[in-house]
């Protein structure tokens, strides 16, 4: 098999499970969303730890506590992932499936504005029509539900600024989220004693598969990161931009057809705005490959397009 295969089986592997992630969230729903969050940290950073221990890759960890710009950036975006991952844990047990996967549709065109901005990237007029349309279904979508979405505006830009962040660090994806949980695994697992002692936590005291499904948030979280970060190397990143689509359009069907979560005319018609506008941004970014044969900037690709 071709490492271009190999490629996008993995990126494809890693969307299906982020796309079926509201079912697992589900199982748990018993839970809070803060006490999810909390294991999601501590068994993310087990399993990573012991990953990189099998595979003998901590050379990255002494340098890296030694630089204070890498340590600084690095508690930004955990902060950030904490807040991208309470808001779709929330959003999720809460029945706005729908919404929440609006964000992870909109943060291609998040990420090339935010580029913009904060990094002189150009964007060309295509792109600048794709980020006004799908202003413009956000904004009917305001209209229409006398509210901003702001799930979708939370999910979108706390992982856009995540991704933003994770372009000025020089660790890869995996040895970055060991960090980034290390930082939230402290405050996460004195949370989780604090349960115990209130005697409210879960752990423990739940039935063998719940506690299963919570040791299992840590592989849950890891797993499509490592299968993206080992598609990201053999496919280009216009392809893997237009991948990425398959999570959220998995979650809007799961939203709609199994928990019969709204979706009538006026959500059509803001979401097919934002389809619109992807479709543009996807099929110039594809042109521009063909005629090109060369690797994307950043500007012409998803910044970090990973969902959580």
């Amino acid at each position: 098999m071709s490492p271009a295969a190999i490629g996008i089986g993995s990126a494809f592997l890693a969307f299906f499970i982020w796309g079926f992630l509201p079912l697992y969230l589900k199982l748990l729903g018993s839970l809070g969303s803060w006490e999810i969050l909390a294991h999601r940290m501590v068994w993310s950073l087990l399993f990573l730890a012991g990953l990189l221990t099998v595979l003998k890759q901590w050379r990255w960890l002494k340098p890296t506590l030694r630089s204070r710009r890498l340590i600084v950036l690095s508690t930004v975006a955990a902060l950030l992932l904490s807040a991208n991952w309470i808001t779709y844990i929330w959003a999720v047990n809460s029945g706005f499936i729908v919404n929440a996967s609006l964000g992870y549709f909109i943060n291609p065109l998040i990420s090339v504005l935010l580029g913009f901005l904060f990094l002189q990237e150009r964007m060309r007029s295509v792109q600048w029509l794709s980020v006004a349309l799908a202003a413009s279904g956000v904004f009917y979508l305001t209209i229409s539900m006398g509210e901003l979405p702001w799930i979708a505006l939370v999910l979108g830009f706390s992982f856009g600024f995540y991704g933003l962040l994770r372009k000025q660090s020089v660790l890869n994806s995996p040895n970055g989220l060991t960090l980034e949980t290390m930082i939230l695994s402290l405050p996460a697992l004195a949370y989780l004693l604090w349960l115990e002692a209130d005697g409210s936590g879960a752990f423990l005291h739940s039935s063998f598969s719940q506690n299963l499904l919570m040791i299992g948030t840590g592989v849950i979280t890891a797993t499509p990161l490592l299968l993206f970060a080992h598609a990201a190397q053999r496919i280009p990143l216009a392809t893997l931009g237009l991948l990425q689509y398959t999570a959220p359009s998995i979650q809007l069907l799961l939203g709609v057809f199994l928990y019969d979560e709204p979706f009538g005319g006026d959500r059509m018609i803001a979401f097919g705005l934002i389809w619109t506008a992807l479709a543009i941004y996807s099929g110039e970014g594809l042109l521009r490959m063909r005629r090109r044969p060369k690797p994307a900037a950043a500007s012409e690709a998803v910044i970090d397009a990973r969902p959580v």
